[in-house]
């Protein structure tokens, strides 16, 4: 896979305030909310309810377990791939490093295997004064440039499912669109589950439009709950 320097990504710190993930872009030039946390912040009712239920369902303890494992592969996972885009050798031993190594052999074999070059990996990107995030990867995917996420599951997931994951890729293809001057018009969302299935998800034209229009309500219903906290 071939690293395309064209395009220079910003720099930043992250920070938790008050409950709040914030990007510190360009030392400062920038103080910015991320796009998880305008997520979390603009959750449905339907959605809050459901985590709810499940968390009831599991009981507190056993939840919370359960959420802790995922991150921690996740995390390893993730690391992995990073590593592996960079052609950099990387070895997780412990029993959740092994699980991750699987399964990022996985995405490796099914997903990046349709990458031909990539422009940022682990890419911090920002729409000025509205928010910031990272993405995994800003590659040529099928001939395509698009913006690529990674992504551990505990089991399959559903497209309908996927909703929170697709308004990411469309926050993250505005940002780029809007700061580098490109015209990305697709997401992949490669997913693995913890028994090494793989899917692939892939939003683009008007379905993007789509996602990106429903992002921007999303940013206004944020700075207005906000805006009711000053």
């Amino acid at each position: 896979m071939k690293h395309n320097k064209k395009f220079i990504y910003p720099k930043c710190v992250r920070a938790n305030v008050n409950g709040q993930r914030i990007y510190d872009i360009d030392g400062g030039k920038w103080k910015l909310p991320s796009v998880t946390t305008i997520l979390s912040h603009t959750q449905s009712a339907e959605k809050r309810e459901s985590l709810a239920n499940w968390r009831k369902r599991e009981g507190e303890e056993n939840a919370a377990r359960i959420v802790a494992s995922s991150g921690a592969r996740g995390t390893a996972m993730h690391k992995i791939l990073e590593k592996w885009v960079l052609g950099e050798g990387y070895m997780d031993m412990t029993t959740v490093g092994q699980e991750a190594h699987n399964m990022a052999k996985v995405v490796i074999e099914q997903g990046l295997s349709n990458i031909t070059e990539y422009y940022g990996s682990e890419t911090v990107l920002y729409y000025p004064g509205l928010y910031a995030g990272q993405t995994d990867l800003i590659a040529n995917h099928k001939g395509d440039m698009a913006v690529v996420d990674f992504k551990q599951t505990n089991k399959p997931k559903r497209r309908e499912w996927i909703e929170d994951y697709c308004h990411q890729l469309a926050a993250y293809t505005m940002a780029h669109n809007y700061v580098h001057r490109t015209n990305i018009s697709k997401g992949v969302i490669m997913m693995c589950s913890k028994d090494n299935y793989y899917q692939e998800f892939i939003i683009q034209g008007l379905e993007m439009k789509k996602y990106m229009h429903q992002w921007l309500k999303k940013i206004d219903q944020y700075n207005e709950e906000m805006r009711g906290k000053d």
